[in-house]
């Protein structure tokens, strides 16, 4: 597994202006394989408009390219409806706003929606295909997206990005060999940023903490200052920091990418945590509060529920809670699986029968994966199923991953 066991050459790294992570390696290859014959104009596009950003998002540079960029490409689809690369490009840019402003219920049935346009009129085309599939890896479609990345595979097998929603998608499924082949053949087309960052989240399911920070910090590193795809990756690193008790590099990391991008939410979010492990409850609100009024992301919610439980506010927490529990919701209105989550989220308002539930449909989906199986496990806990709570902990603990949540419950689980 040369994932786990090769350290990536940071000779190779390049610093160069990326796209998001999910669709950086196929932006250059949009519109060259196209030999389409234009026609006559029809009516005008019905895809959904862009929305506006909320005042903190929008005080980015950022965004008066993208209004601009998305106001041209909706002219030239009005104007040509056999026109793929104008979106194909909409569709990126859309992928691009969900990860930046959390509205994913929005973003991504229209991307979506963009993306089966094209591919209705081109079944062949890679990159509608590569980027359907990951639309859907966000989506937690993730038998589907792991389909469709195979049938982009069979076009082309030389690019990189492909190999990356292939690991993606073979690790929520629990393939982890298969994902592992997939991430060393990405290193191999195209080391940097996206190569990296997998083999980090890999090294980190088989237990290798420490090879895991420092492919990230590789990851990291290899991304430019400043854009959403290296704000990722830092704080990814900002997790397996504090995973690992190092807060001090944790909230360094954080500060690092504020500096470089003060609107992003994550790391204002991963400080808040850091407050949390201190001790420093009402730090930690007022950050997670910070957070959740740039971006509506439902993890800051939970975050924020268990501050104020740790500072013995129950009802607040409950209170909290239930209000994730609408929002996720919503997000399953939109075509989201959300089941994992909610899973969770019933668990901790001990409403078990509705937390094995929504544990159990995930499951039936992805039945291999580690941290389903441990989801199934804490719910049967919670229920009094021994027996079964500790069937569901070996298959997740079989990777030997080392997570301190993960491996306090399984104590626990062990313990019956």
């Amino acid at each position: 597994m040369n994932t786990l066991a090769a350290k990536p050459q940071t000779k190779k790294i390049m610093k160069t202006i990326l796209l998001p992570l999910a669709i950086a390696i196929l932006s250059l290859t949009i519109g060259c394989n196209s030999n389409k014959t234009k026609v006559e104009n029809t009516k005008e596009s019905t895809y959904a408009a862009l929305l506006d950003r909320n005042e903190v998002l929008a005080q980015s540079a950022e965004w008066a390219v993208v209004k601009s960029k998305a106001a041209e490409l909706m002219m030239k689809i009005n104007a040509d409806s056999m026109d793929s690369k104008s979106r194909l490009q909409l569709a990126q840019l859309y992928m691009q706003e969900a990860r930046i402003t959390g509205e994913h219920p929005y973003y991504y049935p229209a991307t979506l929606k963009i993306l089966d346009d094209v591919i209705k009129r081109e079944p062949g085309s890679f990159e509608a295909l590569a980027f359907k599939s990951s639309v859907l890896l966000s989506l937690h479609h993730f038998e589907e997206a792991k389909e469709v990345g195979q049938r982009a595979l069979t076009i082309n097998a030389d690019n990189g990005f492909i190999y990356g929603v292939l690991c993606d998608a073979n690790v929520e499924l629990g393939n982890y060999e298969e994902a592992v082949k997939m991430s060393d053949k990405m290193q191999v087309i195209r080391p940097g940023l996206e190569s990296y960052s997998r083999a980090s989240y890999l090294r980190e399911i088989y237990g290798q903490n420490e090879g895991a920070i420092e492919a990230m910090k590789l990851a990291f590193e290899a991304g430019l200052p400043g854009t959403e795809e290296a704000s990722w990756a830092g704080n990814t690193l900002t997790h397996l920091y504090i995973n690992a008790g190092d807060y001090k590099n944790a909230n360094q990391v954080a500060d690092m990418i504020l500096t470089q991008r003060p609107s992003y939410a994550f790391a204002i979010d991963a400080k808040g945590q850091v407050a949390m492990a201190e001790g420093n409850y009402d730090q930690a609100i007022k950050l997670f509060d910070q957070a959740i009024a740039i971006m509506p992301e439902f993890s800051f919610y939970e975050n924020m529920a268990d501050a104020y439980k740790a500072k013995g506010d129950d009802a607040k927490y409950k209170e909290i809670y239930k209000n994730v529990i609408t929002m996720l919701a919503e997000d399953a209105a939109s075509g989201h699986y959300t089941d994992m989550e909610l899973a969770l989220v019933y668990t901790k308002l001990n409403e078990m029968d509705m937390a094995l539930e929504h544990a159990q449909k995930e499951y039936n989906r992805r039945p291999s994966n580690i941290d389903v199986n441990a989801t199934m496990a804490w719910v049967l806990y919670n229920k009094g199923d021994m027996t079964n709570a500790k069937k569901h902990m070996e298959v997740a603990l079989r990777t030997g991953k080392k997570n301190k949540e993960l491996i306090k419950k399984a104590e626990m689980i062990k313990k019956g």
